[in-house]
Formats: C-alpha cells, sequence, structure tokens
C-alpha cells in the first residue's frame, strides 16, 4: 500500500469512529433532549397518536378525544363545560402547547408515562401504552355555583372553595373564561380563535384564582387580628384599642378614615372593629406588631411562596423593609400586600381548621387505563399558622361579623358562618380606579369541623354600576353562599 493510500484510509476511519463515536453520544446522552424538543414533530406524532386520557371530575370526565382526519396528528383534545372548567384542566393543544392540569399530566394522559409500564404486545408490536386518567378534587356542583355566580356578575373574577381539613380545592372558578376546545386542533380556524382570545383585553387566557395577585383589602384585617393574638399585643378581643379613627399614618400627615361613620370606629374593641370593618383598629395593630411579626405570621399562612397544587401559582406577598406607614396600610390589606384568591382561601381555611393551614391541591390520584393507582394524593400540613386558641377567637369574631355586622348576606340559616368582606383600593391614582370588591367566608358542620371555606375576588372594572355599589358584601357574599351550600347540601 503506497503512503496516500495508507493516508486515506486512516482518514477514513477516523471519519468512521467520529461518526460511531457521535451517534453513540446522541442516543444515549442527548436522546432525552431531542426527544422532548418541542420542535420535534415526532413528540407532537406520539402524543397525539391515540385517544387521550380523561381529566375527571366528580367520576365525569370533562375531557375527551375525536379524530382528526388527514393530519398525522391523529386525535385531538375535547373538552364538556370548558369554560367552567378552564381554570383546572387549562389547554392541551396540537398548536399552542398545554397548561395547568393538562400540561403537568401531559406524559400520563398520552400513554408516555414510564409509570404506566409496558405491554409486552405492545412493544411486539410497535403500539403504545394507553393514556391515563386525572382524577381531581373538584366537586362540581361547588364549581358550578362559583363559575354562574361570577358569570351573573358579568364581571372580571375568581373563586376558590377549600376543604380547611384536607386542603383539597373544591371549586377553581375564573372569569372571563374560554373553551378550550376550540384551539385543540391545527386549523387555521383554530389558531385564529387563539390569537383572538391572546388579544382579548379582558384577558380569558388568565388564570385570576392562581396566577394574579391583588391587594386583599379588608379580607386580610382577619390575617391581622390573629398575629396580633398571637403576638399578645391584643389580649382581649372586647377591650377599647383606643386607636383614634380617623387615623394618621406613624411618620405622616396622611389620615385615614372608615366606610362607617368614624365615630363608630373611634377607639373600638378588636371584635367590634372586624364587625364594622374599621380601618383604624388594624391600622394600628399592624403599626403595633411590626413588620417582622406581620410578615411572621403572613408566610406561615402561605405568603411569600409559590404553591404547587400540583400547578404552580405565584407566591402572595409580604414585602421586606417596610417603613412605619407601610407596615401600618398592610393592616388593612393595602399599601405593599398582595394575595391570589387561593392564598385568602388558604388562610380563612387555616382560621377555620383551628389554625393549620394545608397544603392545597388538585388531583387526588393518577390512574392507569386499568383503574390502576399510578400516584395517590394524601394531605399534607404546610404549617401550623397560629395556635387553636387564638384560630378560634377569631372565628369568633368573624361569625360575629356575620351575625351582627356587614357579611350579613352570608348567613345561611341553620348554619355557623364566619365571614369578612373586603374592598381595596388599587392604580397609582385611587380616586380614578374602581376598587376591587373580597369576600372570604367559611361554614361548619354541626361537629364543629369545616368542610369548605370560600374567596371570591370581584374586578368590577367592567361592570355597569356605580362605584358606591361595589362592596364585598354586596358583590362577593352571594356567590361564597352559593358555593358553601353546594358542599354543605351534599
Amino acid at each position: 500500500m503506497n503512503r496516500t493510500i495508507r493516508h486515506i484510509a486512516v482518514f477514513c476511519g477516523v471519519l468512521a469512529m467520529a461518526v460511531l463515536a457521535r451517534a453513540t453520544w446522541v442516543q444515549f446522552v442527548d436522546h432525552k433532549e431531542l426527544s422532548e424538543h418541542p420542535d420535534n414533530r415526532r413528540v407532537a406524532i406520539g402524543t397525539f397518536a391515540q385517544p387521550l386520557g380523561d381529566i375527571i371530575v366528580g367520576g365525569k370526565a370533562v375531557t375527551g378525544s375525536t379524530e382528526t382526519p388527514g393530519s398525522d396528528l391523529r386525535w385531538k383534545r375535547t373538552y364538556t363545560n370548558g369554560p367552567m372548567y378552564a381554570p383546572v384542566t387549562g389547554f392541551l393543544s396540537q398548536a399552542q402547547g398545554s397548561t395547568f392540569l393538562e400540561g403537568v399530566n401531559k406524559d400520563l394522559l398520552s400513554g408516555g408515562d414510564p409509570r404506566l409500564g409496558t405491554n409486552p404486545l405492545d412493544m411486539l408490536s410497535g403500539g403504545k401504552q394507553p393514556g391515563g386518567d386525572v382524577i381531581t378534587t373538584i366537586d362540581p356542583a361547588a364549581q358550578k355555583a362559583a363559575y354562574r355566580g361570577l358569570t351573573r356578575l358579568d364581571a372580571k373574577g375568581a373563586v376558590v372553595a377549600l376543604d380547611p381539613r384536607s386542603g383539597r380545592i373544591l371549586a377553581m372558578a375564573s372569569t372571563p373564561s374560554y373553551d378550550p376546545g376550540v384551539f385543540s386542533g391545527l386549523s387555521g380556524k383554530e389558531g385564529e380563535a387563539f390569537r383572538k382570545l391572546d388579544k382579548d383585553k379582558g384577558k380569558p387566557l388568565h388564570n385570576r384564582a392562581i396566577r394574579e395577585a391583588y391587594p386583599p383589602g379588608s379580607t386580610f384585617k382577619i390575617l391581622t387580628a390573629a398575629a396580633a393574638l398571637e403576638h399578645g399585643t391584643v389580649t382581649d378581643i372586647d377591650k377599647p384599642s383606643g386607636a383614634p379613627a380617623p387615623y394618621r399614618l406613624p411618620q405622616s400627615t396622611t389620615e385615614i378614615g372608615n366606610v362607617v361613620p368614624n365615630s363608630q370606629c373611634d377607639g373600638v374593641s378588636l371584635k367590634t372593629a372586624l364587625q364594622w370593618s374599621c380601618n383604624n383598629v388594624f391600622l394600628d395593630a399592624a403599626h403595633t406588631l411590626g413588620q417582622d411579626k406581620m410578615r411572621d405570621t403572613a408566610e406561615k399562612f402561605g405568603f411569600n411562596k409559590e404553591q404547587f397544587t400540583p400547578v404552580r401559582t405565584v407566591a402572595s406577598g409580604y414585602p421586606k423593609d417596610l417603613d412605619q406607614p407601610g407596615t401600618a396600610l398592610t393592616g388593612m390589606g393595602q399599601g405593599s400586600v398582595i394575595a391570589t384568591p387561593l392564598q385568602m382561601a388558604m388562610v380563612t381555611a387555616g382560621l377555620a381548621n383551628d389554625g393549620k393551614v394545608m397544603k392545597p391541591y388538585l388531583v387526588d390520584e393518577l390512574r392507569g387505563s386499568d383503574l390502576s393507582t399510578v400516584q395517590k394524593y394524601e394531605p399534607e400540613e404546610l404549617d401550623q399558622a397560629v395556635s387553636p386558641q387564638t384560630a378560634k377567637t377569631v372565628q369568633q369574631m368573624m361569625e360575629h361579623t356575620v351575625d351582627e355586622g356587614t357579611a350579613d348576606k352570608v348567613r345561611i340559616p341553620g348554619v355557623t358562618v364566619g365571614g369578612k368582606p373586603g374592598t381595596a383600593q388599587h392604580g397609582a391614582d385611587v380616586r380614578d380606579e374602581r376598587p376591587y370588591a373580597w369576600f372570604v367566608s367559611y361554614a361548619k358542620n354541626p361537629d364543629g369541623g369545616s368542610p369548605v371555606a370560600v374567596a371570591v375576588f370581584v374586578d368590577p372594572e367592567d361592570m355597569n354600576i356605580s362605584r358606591s355599589e361595589i362592596a364585598g358584601g354586596r358583590l362577593g357574599a352571594p356567590i361564597a353562599k352559593a358555593v358553601m351550600k353546594a358542599v354543605l347540601d351534599q
């Protein structure tokens, strides 16, 4: 062999070894990344190659699958009562991807989750394991009551209902909503439907229950009351507070009054202050506690931390480094404090559950197509936010507020109910912005346990009502009452 041929042979050998090395690297190192890459068409083909598993509510599927003739993506997603359940299911679209439970559980629903096991016959035939089902915690009657309540108002808003004893999410509604089925395929019409929803100024694709946070207004006063009792700055809820009305913020000339006459709130007790939502008492309580104790209590209820239900929620916020006026303002749920409707449901549920905050969860079980259990979710304690005695004292105050105060519109005959309405100012100029309306409440069984706690949030920006009609008791209480009754009546 002459020298030139020998060099060419060595070079070809090196090239062959490089190709083999690269192929081995791709197969064993880059395989997962490449197989899951969003631009890999084979991923989408595999996802939609067979009917998808379903999302189950109350024993019935709220999702389905239908064939798409002429497409290599053979099956696409369908939805029952799509707008009502969209904040729970999210969407699974051949073109737009997936969100919420559809996204978190996409592998299980499409049959690609390794926990589903492998059928030997499928391995021989090239077939695929059937998709599994997601069994939710949602109570269909409570979900219907929540969604109907919001849509009848024709308002932007959200409702979250929890079982305080376990953390199970019983309802999660957000309006305006959308039907995920109108853009689940690849057609131009479906693409246009998604673009229209995405550009809608009402933001129907946004989940206001868990993905947006707002000033909680006077509903936050139940947390301020709990903090004052827990840290011992208030020892008697019937003792006059001495807080003047109107109340001048510390280190400031700004005075804050009340919706009711100031004379009705001047120096009153914590119990009376919650009854009539007297700002001065809660401003003074937060100022006396200081930012560290207020933040400590808020964080024990879940603030400053994302929750995973398993869908991720944004963190509600009680900030650090507040000055004295800013700390005082948080006592009435204004200033820099923000909360999701889920977070305020957690606060209410924690107090109703004698101070124990349970981790909120949206899925009871993941099942295979043969009904075998793939994963079972169990109740999990998040924190003992306050002592049972503190929680029971706040319950007493909230129940008094329903019986004798501003939360009277949530009364249910024969049922012990605690509640607190609220309005929240927001925006750069609060005089120009219509306030948010809130309502939080819980209901008790005869044994004293609470099977349901609710938070209702209403943004009346586009509602045809006057500013004077915007109040949590007027707008939110009827919805909270309907949701609680839906749970209690079963």
